[in-house]
C-alpha cells in the first residue's frame, strides 16, 4: 500500500465528481472500491474515472493497494478527517425516534431504582444536550446510552458500598484523548474498573484518527460517542484525569484529580496520533496499577 507523508491540498477535490468519488470510498467496506465499480456507480467511463482517481492519489487523498491487475483504492488514513470535514456524510431521512419506548425500556431496566418520571427527565434532558453539541447521527440510542451512564452515575454515587473504582477522562471535546485512555483502560481493565469519559465542549463523533490508532493495538470504540461533561460523571468517579480542559471540570471533596499534560491529536497525522496513544498506554498501565496498590480516595 502507498504512503503519503505531504498534507494534500483539499482544492483537488471541489471538483464535484471527485468529492462523489470520495464520499462513495468513505462509505465503502474497509478495502476500499474498484474504479470498475466507481465507474458503473457514477455512469462514466473507466479511463475518465481512472483521471479522477490519479489526481486524488496524487494529492495524497487516497491510497492504492493492488491485487493481481486490479487495484482497490481507499481513503489515506491521516487525511480521513479532512475528507469527512470536506464531503460530509451522505443524508439519511429523518425518522422521529420512539421515545415513549425508549423510556419504557429504560424503566424496565431500572425498575426499583428510579422512578418512570426521573427516568423521563433524564432522557429529555440527555436529548437536549447532545442536541446542542451538534449530534444528529444515532441520536436516539446515544440519548439512551447517555441517559442510562447518568443514571448509573446517580445510583453509584448513592450506594453505601462501591468495591468496583470508577474513572472519568475528561478532555475538550471527548473525541480523541479521553477516548484513547478509556478504550485503554478498558481493554486492560475490564470490568474491575468502571471507565466513563466526557467533554467540556464536545464534538459530534469520535475522530477517525482515534478509531485506527486503537484498532492497530486491537481496542475498539465499540459504541462510545462524545458526551458533555456532568456533576453527576465527577461525583460518581474515584478518579478524575483531565486532559487540556482547564478548570472546566467541578471540584469535589474525596476524588482523586490527575492532569495529564498530553498534545492535542486534532488535525493531526496517524503517525502523530500513535505517538500520544502510546504515551497515554503507559500513563494508564501506571493509574491501573496504582488503582489497586492505593486506598481509594473515599
Amino acid at each position: 500500500m502507498d504512503s503519503v507523508a505531504s498534507i494534500p491540498a483539499l482544492s483537488v477535490a471541489a471538483d464535484p465528481t471527485r468529492a462523489r468519488i470520495l464520499q462513495l470510498i468513505q462509505a465503502a467496506p474497509e478495502r476500499g472500491m474498484l474504479v470498475g465499480k466507481l465507474a458503473e456507480t457514477l455512469a462514466l467511463r473507466q479511463p475518465t474515472v481512472s483521471h479522477h482517481m490519479a489526481a486524488l492519489h496524487d494529492e495524497g487523498l487516497v491510497v492504492r493497494e493492488r491485487d493481481g491487475r486490479r487495484v482497490w483504492y481507499s481513503i489515506h488514513p491521516d487525511q480521513q478527517e479532512r475528507v469527512a470535514a470536506l464531503v460530509g456524510a451522505a443524508p439519511t431521512a429523518a425518522v422521529e425516534p420512539d421515545w415513549d419506548r425508549v423510556i419504557d425500556d429504560l424503566a424496565d431496566r431500572y425498575r426499583g431504582v428510579f422512578n418512570r418520571e426521573t427516568i423521563a427527565r433524564y432522557v429529555t434532558d440527555s436529548h437536549d444536550l447532545l442536541e446542542q453539541q451538534g449530534v444528529t447521527h444515532l441520536l436516539a440510542s446515544r440519548t439512551a446510552a447517555f441517559a442510562s451512564t447518568r443514571l448509573d452515575d446517580i445510583a453509584c454515587s448513592s450506594a453505601d458500598v462501591d468495591t468496583v473504582p470508577s474513572v472519568l477522562f475528561v478532555c475538550v471535546q471527548n473525541a480523541g484523548r479521553s477516548q484513547l485512555a478509556a478504550g485503554i483502560l478498558r481493554q486492560l481493565a475490564g470490568d474491575r474498573v468502571i471507565v466513563r469519559t466526557a467533554g467540556s465542549a464536545p464534538a459530534a463523533e469520535v475522530r477517525p484518527t482515534i478509531v485506527t490508532a486503537l484498532d492497530e493495538i486491537g481496542v475498539s470504540v465499540g459504541a462510545e460517542f462524545p458526551k458533555p461533561l456532568t456533576d453527576g460523571a465527577v461525583k460518581s468517579a474515584d478518579v478524575v484525569v483531565t486532559m487540556g480542559c482547564g478548570d472546566a471540570c467541578p471540584v469535589y471533596p474525596g476524588r482523586r484529580y490527575l492532569d495529564w499534560d498530553l498534545d492535542d491529536p486534532v488535525d493531526q497525522p496517524l503517525a502523530t496520533v500513535r505517538r500520544i496513544r502510546d504515551d497515554i498506554d503507559n500513563r494508564v498501565r501506571h493509574l491501573l496499577v496504582e488503582l489497586f496498590t492505593q486506598p481509594s480516595p473515599i
